[in-house]
């Protein structure tokens, strides 16, 4: 049996997973990893393989960890490995024409979407926010148009209400990967052909700022809450007390009703929870991180920072939020 000669592009741990069941896979041989540059992290700022540098270092697969791929000398490099496919997994760098050139037809990408809805830098987050029940993973191939590529498969799953980033990142890399060994093996033996997206449908998954992470408690308690589940991975949503940052990792929705108009206020303080008054309807605080601590269950957070019923969180002070979605014009 033939190999697929295959170069992978990818730096972060869906990127890992993905790698990691092509190198098992008996069909595929991984002649080149490109990934990105060591980078400074933790306290002391110390430099750090990604992910994908972390796995392939002792395998003999050549590593790549350029600050620009496009560079010349890079692609004289990968024309060298002679792969027959790239397959693209959260890179991190612009792929311009000359690299494209490289593998026609034959470069494809794994999007944590259901394309055409979310292209852009954070499909998972954006998602959540916007209280998506369904989402997936999609194979592209990959055209210089921000991912516009033609479909060759979709995974999809349900977002239940409990599920947080966490959860749908952990699905999209089960998902990535068997897009991987399933669809594109297809695609490459020619039982199967890739599909146009329809750009009438397209949405934009904007990079996700500080300021969006901010806690606007004039909102619904699920539009709240949608905003906690999605930024659990970062940056995570906050809020303000005394005017010192609250981190909010885990919340519901309650299913309890109160006569306060107040948004940010707090309405009970129980054992493990603290129930806040919303724009609409109310939540559940069920993990929390005070400023320069770690996260907490509730229940110690209340033991070292007190709050009382009646007690209101500070208004919102950040610019008002980006846009969850922005559909193109046609």
């Amino acid at each position: 049996m033939s190999r697929i000669r295959a170069l992978f592009l990818g730096t972060p741990e869906i990127a890992r997973f993905c790698l990691e069941a092509m190198i098992k896979d008996p069909h595929f041989e991984v002649v080149g990893v490109i990934t990105q540059p060591d980078r400074p992290a933790g306290r002391k700022l110390q430099l750090h393989p990604s992910p994908v540098k972390q796995l392939v270092q002792g395998l003999g697969i050549p590593v790549l960890t350029p600050e620009d791929l496009n560079t010349d000398e890079v692609l004289a490099q990968l024309a060298g490995l002679r792969a027959e496919v790239a397959v693209v997994v959260a890179f991190g760098q612009i792929l311009k024409k000359p690299f494209l050139k490289l593998y026609p037809d034959k470069i494809v990408n794994v999007h944590a979407s259901v394309l055409p809805r979310w292209r852009g830098a954070a499909p998972i987050q954006r998602a959540l926010m916007a209280g998506d029940t369904e989402t997936g993973v999609c194979l592209q191939v990959m055209v210089r148009k921000l991912d516009a590529g033609p479909i060759l498969g979709v995974r999809r799953f349900a977002l239940t209400p409990e599920m947080t980033a966490f959860d749908s990142y952990a699905k999209c890399e089960q998902l990535g990967a068997q897009l991987i060994q399933v669809d594109l093996m297809d695609y490459l033996r020619g039982n199967l052909s890739a599909v146009a997206q329809d750009e009438a449908q397209v949405t934009y998954a904007e990079k996700i700022d500080k300021v969006n992470a901010e806690i606007r408690w004039d909102k619904a308690a699920t539009e709240v809450h949608n905003l906690v589940r999605g930024l659990a991975m970062g940056p995570v949503a906050f809020t303000t007390r005394g005017g010192k940052s609250l981190k909010i990792h885990r919340s519901q929705v309650s299913s309890e009703t109160s006569k306060s108009t107040l948004p940010g206020q707090v309405l009970k303080v129980a054992e493990k929870s603290l129930l806040v008054q919303c724009g609409t309807g109310s939540l559940d605080l069920l993990e929390v991180q005070p400023e320069s601590r770690a996260k907490m269950p509730i229940h110690e957070y209340l033991r070292g920072y007190p709050i009382k019923t009646g007690e209101q969180f500070d208004p919102h002070s950040a610019a008002d939020q980006q846009p969850l979605s922005k559909k193109t014009s046609h």
